[in-house]
């Protein structure tokens, strides 16, 4: 991988870890965007993982997107509005299409500050854990822009249209706490035992059949906008697959093994 981005993978569980601490993990080059797209190609590609845990190297998750970049930005003289329209459509949106529709089941260990595009990247995940010391902020509004990364779309599927309506009008930075109270994140446990309850947790799902895995993945990401029929005929189609993989197989004799031998 990269130099952002650290790969380990060990008994079908990858740990992608964003290596910046230095600057807090912050988003902001197109080194970076690759860096994410290629390692969820690769997580995809791999069908001998089948969960995978994401984290921040040092004391943040990801402080965001890069001030200085965007201060940069706003002192060019030459960058037209159509410009930065392109910036955004072939630059950090390709950390959504890439991971948010990411095959594999992915946990976020968030352990400190997820603010503005790190909040959102956050969210792109299936489950998030988070550090005693994580920090949330929907924060955008704060530098007079609004999320631009996907977030408008994936804060209320999580928290609900009134709380995220409120954490990005204000801009507000809320605890792990908070967070907890309000769905956001999964659970809260210390910093020091967040790696192992986020690999414990993989480990649970990484214990499933790995197709049964991606394509349940795969249903919940669709059942948020499709009609009830849509689902039921996906379901179909992925049911019948499911029912034709050895996986499928193997578990139903053991269930029946299990039953005949009470």
């Amino acid at each position: 991988m990269t130099s952002f981005i650290d790969l380990q993978i060990d008994n079908g569980v990858a740990v992608v870890t964003m290596n910046s601490p230095q600057t807090r993990n912050a988003l902001s080059s197109d080194e970076q965007y690759g860096a994410i797209e290629d390692v969820c190609r690769r997580l995809s590609g791999d069908r001998g993982v089948r969960a995978a845990v994401w984290t921040g190297a040092g004391k943040a998750f990801c402080a965001g997107g890069d001030i200085k970049a965007m201060l940069a930005r706003v002192r060019d003289p030459a960058l037209e509005p159509v410009d930065d329209r392109y910036h955004y459509k072939e630059g950090i949106h390709r950390i959504p299409a890439s991971l948010y529709y990411l095959e594999v089941p992915v946990i976020a260990a968030v352990n400190g500050p997820a603010i503005g595009a790190g909040l959102d990247l956050a969210c792109m995940c299936d489950i998030r854990i988070a550090g005693r010391s994580a920090r949330f902020a929907e924060s955008f509004v704060k530098l007079g822009i609004i999320p631009g990364d996907g977030g408008a779309f994936l804060l209320q599927r999580l928290v609900g249209i009134s709380r995220a309506a409120e954490l990005t009008f204000t801009g507000d930075t809320i605890d792990a706490d908070a967070a907890l109270a309000c769905g956001l994140v999964s659970e809260v446990v210390s910093d020091d035992q967040l790696m192992e309850r986020s690999l414990a947790m993989a480990a649970r799902i990484a214990a499933n059949p790995p197709h049964a895995l991606r394509m349940a993945k795969r249903l919940l990401r669709e059942s948020q906008l499709a009609r009830l029929e849509t689902v039921l005929e996906l379901s179909a189609s992925f049911q019948a697959l499911a029912h034709a993989t050895g996986d499928h197989a193997q578990r139903v004799e053991q269930a029946v093994a299990k039953l005949s031998s009470r």
